[in-house]
Formats: structure tokens, C-alpha cells, sequence
């Protein structure tokens, strides 16, 4: 259990200095003890330990340094012979945007409603510039090199296939070992609620979970219904990144279900209790990871911070902790 997903009023104390002061802890450590609490904050823990700690970016960037070098070339060459064809591409394209997308006055994405204003979020988007103007050439250059950054990652990916997911195993691997947890903490998953919540699922959630819930399905969401918003900078990357949340982060956190012996039923209940824990942390690791090129690096720093945040306590060992300090009664009723 965490801040985030106990109430609006824990919430609240997360940002309050004087009730951390109440607790006992050094107050050097107090920064610590609070960020402990926001999920999202070991995505960034995650990048800074992958760049800072040698044992865990050596034995990564040895195992992919030849896959990314015939991987940039080939890159390179695509990106030379095919420059000036996309940007045709991306002209007609951005001029019949709203056609193409589905994008409609009434908030509506291939006819689906979504829950935040299209034409508010994307005002500086250049499917409502002018194809004649400056401005609208501007942005049809920008639109072009994210293609080609998109493309120039899937190349990437193609070249470091296997080797970076053996990176991700070994950055999670030691992560875990350097967390130093006893054999008491590998025993099978044990529910720590009395009363665990149901996970909610409507009858249109199911259909579509059966639907799309294999690795074709994914791609298709990911690679091709997505695809549209990859060309908007920032606004396409939230977007995109707000319907991976929930996904990104129960991939991330596979292994640990993995060693933790968890029923597909346990991990919907698990997930179920920190929804929203899981769905900003997700959200925050899918936007780092939709950053062209750079993201491929993330999606190693991401494993590093879903190790980190799932035994460093901020569940199980982290709720015993908390147990003994003084406030807990107000904030977990």
C-alpha cells in the first residue's frame, strides 16, 4: 500500500513536511522516505543508477555496443535515401490528418470517446495550420524527422533484439542481488489484505482483453492504432504513453511475479489494490520508453527502477515499517 493509492487525504500528507517529521526518521533521509511512497520516482532512480553504477551499464553496453553500431549505419543510410519521399509522405498526410486519424470536434479517436479535450491539448498541433503557411512547413520537417527517428528505432530494435533483452535480464538480475532480501522474501505470494478488492472489469474490457491480449494484439494497438500520434511531438508520446500505463507496468513487473509464484488471478487483485501506483508509474515509464532512439535506452533504466521499486519495500516491507509510525491511524483507517 502506498500514498497514492490510499485516498486524496494521504495524498495530501505526502506533500506535507510536518507530517514527515512526525515520523521517525533522520532528516536527512526524510526526501528519501517520501519519494519511496511515489511510484513514479523510480523510473528516475532507475535512469540515474543505470548511468551512475558501472556493474550495472558495462555488462549492458558490452552485450549491445556491435548491435547498436550496424544498427546506426544501416540507420544512417535509410534516413539519407529516404528524407525527401516521407516528407512528401508527411505533407499529405498532416493535410488530411482529421480524415486519416478519426479526430472529430466531439472527442473521439476512430470513434472511441476519450477523456481529455482533443482541439485543447493539440492546439499547436499543425493538422490545424494551414498547408500554406510557413508555420505548417515548419512543422511537416519536424513530423518528418520524428518518422524517421521512429523508423530509425525499429532498425535498432531489429539489430539489438536479443541482445538488449539479455541487457534487461542482467540490470534486473543484479538490481535484485544488490538488494540483498532474505529467503523469507522469495516465499510464495501471501495477500495481505482481509478483505482484497475485486478487479473491475466491464463487459467491453474483457471482450477487448481477450482480443488483443496476445503479442499480435499488442502490436497492432502499439504499432499501428498508435502510429497516427507518434508524429505529434509531446501531445502524440502522452497520448500514447496513457493507453500503454497499465500494460508497461505489469510487464515490467513480470519477473517479480514471476518469483513471487503469482496466479494470473493474484496478479489482477495485486494490481487491482495499486491501481493507480502501477498506472503512473507505467505512464511515466511508456513516455520515457516512446522517446525515439533515446527510449530503447529507458526500456533498460526501466527494469532497474520496476526491480527497485518492487524490493526495496515500498509494499510488504515497507507497510511494517510504517506500522510503527504514530500517523498511520489517519492515513490508513
Amino acid at each position: 500500500m502506498s500514498f497514492t493509492s490510499a485516498g486524496p487525504e494521504a495524498q495530501d500528507d505526502l506533500f506535507d513536511k510536518s507530517a514527515v517529521q512526525h515520523l521517525d526518521v533522520p532528516e536527512s533521509l526524510q526526501r528519501a522516505t517520501l519519494r519511496m511512497t511515489f511510484p513514479p520516482s523510480y523510473v528516475l532512480v532507475g535512469v540515474y543508477r543505470l548511468f551512475t553504477d558501472r556493474l550495472l551499464w558495462q555488462p549492458a553496453w558490452d552485450k549491445c555496443r556491435h548491435a547498436v553500431r550496424r544498427g546506426a549505419i544501416v540507420g544512417a543510410i535509410w534516413t539519407f535515401l529516404t528524407f525527401s519521399i516521407q516528407r512528401t509522405f508527411i505533407r499529405v498526410f498532416l493535410s488530411n490528418s482529421p480524415r486519416i486519424t478519426g479526430l472529430t470536434q466531439e472527442d473521439t479517436i476512430f470513434g472511441y470517446k476519450v477523456p481529455f479535450n482533443i482541439y485543447t491539448c493539440m492546439f499547436s498541433i499543425p493538422v490545424y495550420l494551414h498547408p500554406a503557411s510557413n508555420l505548417f512547413d515548419l512543422c511537416q520537417k519536424d513530423a518528418t524527422i520524428i518518422l524517421l527517428s521512429n523508423q530509425v528505432t525499429y532498425i535498432l530494435r531489429f539489430f539489438l533484439a536479443r541482445n538488449i533483452r539479455i541487457a534487461r535480464d542482467r540490470v534486473w538480475d543484479y538490481t535484485v542481488a544488490s538488494r540483498g532480501k532474505g529467503s523469507d522474501f522469495w516465499k510464495s505470494y501471501v495477500e495481505e489484505w482481509d478483505s482484497p478488492p475485486e478487479p473491475q472489469q466491464s463487459g467491453w474490457e474483457k471482450k477487448a482483453e481477450k482480443l488483443i491480449g496476445g503479442w499480435f494484439g499488442l502490436f497492432v494497438v502499439k504499432r499501428v492504432v498508435l502510429a497516427p500520434f507518434t508524429l505529434y511531438p509531446v501531445v502524440g508520446m502522452l497520448v500514447s504513453a496513457w493507453f500503454k500505463a497499465l500494460g508497461t507496468s505489469r510487464f515490467l513487473h513480470q519477473r517479480y511475479f514471476q518469483s513471487k509464484k503469482m496466479t494470473e488471478q493474484q496478479i489482477a487483485v495485486f494490481m487491482e489494490e495499486r491501481k493507480w501506483d502501477y498506472r503512473v508509474f507505467g505512464f511515466t515509464a511508456a513516455f520515457l520508453e516512446g522517446i525515439p532512439i533515446l527510449g530503447l535506452l529507458f526500456t533498460v533504466s526501466n527494469r532497474v527502477g520496476a526491480a527497485m521499486w518492487a524490493h526495496v519495500g515500498s509494499w510488504r516491507s515497507l507497510n511494517r515499517l510504517l506500522s510503527d509510525w504514530p500517523f498511520m491511524g489517519t492515513l490508513f483507517p
